[in-house]
């Protein structure tokens, strides 16, 4: 925690300029590599620092409160590292942790499973790949990569784990949002790329079992830890700025802005929707580390309310999140809207991100809970 706090430290210097010019942040990479914490959900056994999930997301939050994006490509480095755990057989993903521990590589996102337009050929003991993917977060300056593609014969989808620099990989600089700015989320394209057999996550494979469904909900907890630091970060902000900066309304009849009983009702509900999302949030990431110890011993009840947990952290930090980075103005006043602050920075990450998948499914996944006692079927969104 002392690293990341010096990292998030040294990111914030620049998170307003980086932000207006998008693209790659190289340096910030650089700096998580020589850090040490892309291998810290590695077991120690491999190299790593054998952190568990309250750490590792920790540590999100913490780089999330000042920048949005490389909270983001942190994250999507150890969900990499925990698909290829849940989804490959040993003698593979031994082999890939040992590699990233010692090398620090950095795990990149082409898996995007809406998108189909990459297709695998069976070939004699390989696979040929040829098309595109969108939404790559992190692939550009990445080492490894896990990649998705849809069986030509079979229709099935296909997960595999291969190096970004193998010949006709080609990442694209084409992600221009405007929130998340950072997050080397463009394409990828492969043009007849050889991806071997045992590159191919296989065995046990995509959602075969409780514990490998365990995936996606890392990948919403990620997600959601991403969410609560820029909203943690925004409320920081606003505080601040409210409190050196903010002026009273001439109407109030009060000489301190902090003594106005409408600025006053503004940070109540903020803290009241900070306070929630943290100890859902927090109920959560719980219940998924003691998942995780139970391994294959999971079963689709535990696994199923682990789902429920995280929907219902996601649904109370999306909504309040967005209030809140929205509402900030109105406490900060108009002064707070200069370009030079880029306070609308936080808006703009969290909305872009909180678009990653409907809010209204979670809800109603929930609503099938309450009403008939059904679990979400797993997916890789739920």
């Amino acid at each position: 925690m002392r690293v990341a706090r010096e990292l998030a430290r040294r990111f914030a210097e620049n998170a307003v300029e980086r932000d207006r010019l998008g693209g790659t942040p190289k340096a910030e990479r650089d700096a998580l590599r020589d850090s040490g914490l892309l291998r810290m959900s590695i077991p120690r056994a491999y190299g790593g620092y054998g952190a568990n999930w309250q750490e590792t997301l920790e540590v999100v939050r913490v780089l999330a409160r000042v920048d949005g994006s490389i909270a983001h490509l942190f994250s999507f480095q150890h969900l990499m590292l925990a698909t290829v755990r849940l989804f490959s057989r040993p003698d593979q993903w031994e082999p890939w942790y040992e590699h990233t521990a010692r090398r620090n590589w950095f795990w990149g996102n082409a898996l995007n499973p809406l998108d189909e337009r990459l297709v695998a050929t069976p070939q004699d003991g390989w696979h040929e790949f040829s098309g595109i993917k969108s939404f790559c977060s992190g692939a550009l300056d990445s080492e490894m990569l896990i990649v998705s593609a849809r069986s030509r014969d079979t229709s099935a989808m296909l997960i595999a784990a291969l190096p970004t620099q193998r010949s006709g990989v080609k990442t694209l600089q084409d992600w221009d949002n405007i929130g998340q700015r950072q997050t080397d989320s463009g394409s990828v394209t492969f043009e007849k790329v050889r991806v071997e057999d045992d590159e191919i996550l296989a065995d046990p494979g995509p959602l075969s079992s409780p514990f490998a469904c365990l995936r996606p909900l890392i990948g919403q907890l990620c997600l959601i830890a991403i969410y609560l630091g820029i909203v943690e970060g925004a409320f920081d902000e606003a505080r601040r700025y409210t409190r050196t900066e903010a002026r009273p309304w001439f109407r109030s009849g009060v000489e301190r802005v902090e003594h106005d009983p409408y600025v006053l009702l503004r940070y109540g509900e903020f803290w009241l929707a900070l306070e929630s999302g943290r100890a859902l949030f927090e109920r959560a990431v719980d219940a998924l580390d003691a998942a995780w110890r139970k391994g294959e011993a999971l079963d689709h009840a535990e696994r199923g309310e682990l789902a429920l947990a995280i929907a219902a952290a996601k649904a109370v930090v999306s909504r309040g999140g967005l209030d809140l980075c929205t509402r900030m103005f109105e406490v900060a006043g108009a002064r707070a809207t200069h370009s030079a602050l880029a306070l609308d920075r936080y808006w703009r990450n969290l909305r872009t991100h909180t678009l990653h998948d409907p809010l209204d499914y979670k809800l109603r996944e929930m609503g099938e809970w309450a009403l008939v006692g059904t679990y979400p079927e797993p997916s890789f969104y739920s």
